[in-house]
C-alpha cells in the first residue's frame, strides 16, 4: 500500500480542497503516518510559538454545583454534595499559586451555574484576585451565561474564557446536553469574542452518535472562530451518567484531531488534557507531541474538595507541577508560568 503524502494532505486541508476527504483521511492515520502528522503540527506550533513555551496554569475548582445534568458528565448529580469555596479562600489560594508555584495563570471552574449570587460571588473573588495579582491571567470557567454577566466578569479583571461546544452539530449537542440549546451556546460564544475575551473552546472525541463528518465539521467551526484557545478531549463514559456503559472515546483519533487542529491554529493555546492519560499510558505526552502546548497543574483545589469534582470519577488523573514541567522538557517544550 503506498504511503500518503502527508504534507500534500495538510496542504489540502489549510488550502480548502477535498476537505472533508483529507481531514478524514488524517484521522485514520496510525502508525509512522501518524507521527509524521504529529512531525507537521509540532512544525505548526513552532511557527505560532517559536520560543517552544508551553504555558502551565494552575486550576481552582471553585463549585461543583451545576444546573446542567449532561449525558457524558456526573458533576451535576444529585447525590454529589455541594460546595463552594468561599471568596476569600480563593483570594488566598490564588495568592499562595502564585507567590509560592510562580503561577502566573490561573483557570478558575465550576459547574455550570448562572444563578446570579453565585456569578456575583465569582466575580466579587476574580476583582480581589486581580486587585492583589494585577499579573495574575484569570480563566473562568463557569457555563453559559448573559451578555450582561460576561460584562461583569470582564470589569472584575477576567482576562480569557473557556466554554467548550463539545460538538458543532446541534442535534448532536442537544442530545448529549438535553437541558440546553446549541444556538444558546453559540451565542455565548460570539458574545465572549465581542465583549474582548481571549476565548476558548473545543469538542469531545467519540461521544455516542459521533460521526467522521462530525469531527469534520467541528474542526471546520473551530477553526472559523479564529479563537485564541482551541481544545480536543478523549470521550470517557463517567460514573453515574447516561453514557456510563458506552464504549470510550478512541485516543489515536483524538490525537490526530488535535494535530489538524494545531495545524490550522498555529498561534493558539491547546491544551493536552488529562482525559488522554486516563485512558493511555502516556497520553498527556502524546499530545504534546500532536502539537499541544498547555498543561494544568491540579494544585489549587483543596484537598477536602477533590473528590466532590469528579468529572469522570474519584480515581481522576491529577498531575502535579514537577510532573508537568518534567512532561513538557521531554517533548521538547519549555514550561512558562505565563
Amino acid at each position: 500500500m503506498q504511503k500518503p503524502d502527508l504534507r500534500a494532505l495538510c496542504a489540502q486541508i489549510q488550502g480548502d480542497e477535498s476537505f472533508a476527504e483529507a481531514v478524514k483521511a488524517a484521522l485514520r492515520l496510525r502508525g509512522e503516518s501518524q507521527e509524521e502528522l504529529f512531525a507537521i503540527a509540532c512544525e505548526s506550533r513552532l511557527q505560532g510559538f517559536p520560543d517552544r513555551r508551553a504555558e502551565v496554569r494552575s486550576v481552582i475548582e471553585i463549585s461543583n454545583i451545576c444546573k446542567q445534568r449532561c449525558n457524558y458528565c456526573n458533576i451535576g448529580s444529585p447525590d454529589t454534595k455541594k460546595y463552594v469555596i468561599p471568596s476569600a479562600d480563593l483570594v488566598e489560594i490564588a495568592a499562595f499559586l502564585y507567590h509560592e508555584r510562580g503561577r502566573r495563570v490561573l483557570l478558575l471552574q465550576a459547574g455550570e451555574n448562572k444563578d446570579q449570587r453565585f456569578v456575583a460571588h465569582f466575580v466579587h473573588a476574580c476583582a480581589r484576585i486581580k486587585e492583589r495579582m494585577p499579573d495574575l491571567q484569570l480563566i473562568g470557567c463557569i457555563g453559559n451565561l448573559s451578555r450582561v454577566q460576561y460584562q461583569a466578569l470582564r470589569e472584575a479583571g477576567v482576562d480569557r474564557y473557556l466554554l467548550k461546544i463539545e460538538a458543532s452539530r446541534p442535534e448532536l449537542y442537544e442530545t448529549v446536553k438535553p437541558n440546553d440549546r446549541w444556538q444558546d451556546r453559540y451565542q455565548c460564544l460570539l458574545d465572549l469574542l465581542d465583549l474582548g475575551f481571549m476565548v476558548g473552546s473545543g469538542i469531545i472525541v467519540g461521544l455516542p452518535g459521533q460521526t467522521e463528518d462530525d469531527l469534520v465539521a467541528d474542526l471546520r467551526f473551530l477553526t472559523g472562530l479564529k479563537l485564541d484557545m482551541v481544545s480536543a478531549s478523549v470521550f470517557i463514559p463517567g460514573h453515574g451518567t447516561v453514557y456510563e456503559h458506552c464504549p470510550p472515546g478512541d485516543v489515536e483519533t483524538t490525537l490526530n484531531f488535535m494535530a489538524l487542529l494545531r495545524i490550522l491554529n498555529p498561534h493558539a493555546l491547546m491544551p493536552t488534557t488529562s482525559s488522554l492519560e486516563k485512558l493511555k499510558p502516556d497520553g498527556q505526552y502524546l499530545g504534546l507531541m500532536a502539537g499541544a502546548n498547555t498543561l494544568t497543574a491540579h494544585d489549587g483545589t483543596p484537598a477536602a474538595f477533590q473528590h466532590l469534582f469528579p468529572i469522570y470519577d474519584e480515581t481522576r488523573y491529577r498531575p502535579n507541577d514537577d510532573y508537568l514541567r518534567a512532561l513538557a522538557a521531554r517533548a521538547g517544550l519549555v514550561a512558562a508560568a505565563s
